[in-house]
């Protein structure tokens, strides 16, 4: 009778507990449940109100050009803070031809002319620069032809940027090449410039616009095959020009030069 007693009360006790450990797991869940619950509820209300404060910034900001539509056309500087408070929310004012920005402040058909006069400028000069062009001479040409009368908005080295990039829609015939030294180049013929050709235009750079096959072989460790392989595709691009004269191969790169005579 007293073992009887004894299994009875052990049934019992382990019975209970495996109600207690299977009620503690059922309850761990529903917690989790309820905070994943929570949390999806604070995530729609956390984008709810910055869904909200981007459309009130957007019509804050559409405020603000109307307010300085003449300052945003006129002056560069504060057409640069406005083109940044644009990318702030992710608003692109040369986007499209129509709509609110381009009906306002008519940003969109300053940058694209811009850009037709910067494809004008390359060609023009294409034989002598052999497709590439700094862009703080290309600025210099710009402002020579299109005069100083008050009809033309001033312009900066930042809105050359802008429009010769929207160039890129035209294919890899017009690329920015942005030079170690902060000035950047205009390629405007077909192809892709090369990182050995890259590395060349760098060195033009540091060099007053030239560089010399003793400068290839020491500072960037080529070897003459090497060397004569990149500089022949430079010069037969028309990229580079070669003074045979020297007492070494020396190679002038006329964009970069030419510019720095400017």
């Amino acid at each position: 009778q007293t073992c009887l007693i004894h299994f009875i009360k052990r049934f019992c006790v382990g019975k209970m507990r495996r109600k207690a450990g299977l009620g503690a797991i059922q309850k761990k869940k529903l917690n989790a449940e309820k905070f994943k619950d929570k949390a999806n509820e604070l995530s729609e209300s956390q984008l709810a109100d910055l869904s909200s404060q981007l459309e009130t910034f957007q019509l804050n900001l559409e405020t603000f050009a109307r307010e300085h539509k003449d300052e945003i056309k006129k002056d560069p500087q504060f057409r640069k803070h406005f083109q940044e408070m644009c990318a702030s929310i992710g608003v692109d004012p040369l986007a499209s031809g129509k709509g609110f920005w381009s009906n306002m402040l008519e940003i969109g058909d300053f940058y694209y002319e811009l850009a037709v006069q910067i494809v004008e400028v390359c060609m023009a000069h294409s034989e002598k620069t052999g497709g590439l062009m700094e862009l703080g001479d290309i600025k210099q040409k710009l402002i020579k032809s299109r005069g100083r009368s008050a009809k033309n908005q001033e312009i900066s080295t930042e809105d050359l940027l802008i429009s010769a990039k929207k160039l890129r829609v035209l294919g890899n015939g017009f690329t920015v090449i942005a030079l170690g030294s902060g000035r950047y180049l205009v390629q405007s013929v077909p192809g892709e410039l090369s990182n050995d050709q890259i590395a060349v235009l760098e060195e033009a750079e540091l060099n007053n616009g030239c560089v010399a096959t003793s400068t290839l072989t020491s500072k960037l460790r080529w070897d003459s095959n090497r060397i004569d392989i990149v500089m022949n595709k430079m010069v037969g691009e028309g990229l580079v020009w070669v003074d045979a004269k020297a007492p070494e191969k020396i190679y002038w790169v006329p964009s970069i030069f030419t510019a720095k005579l400017g």
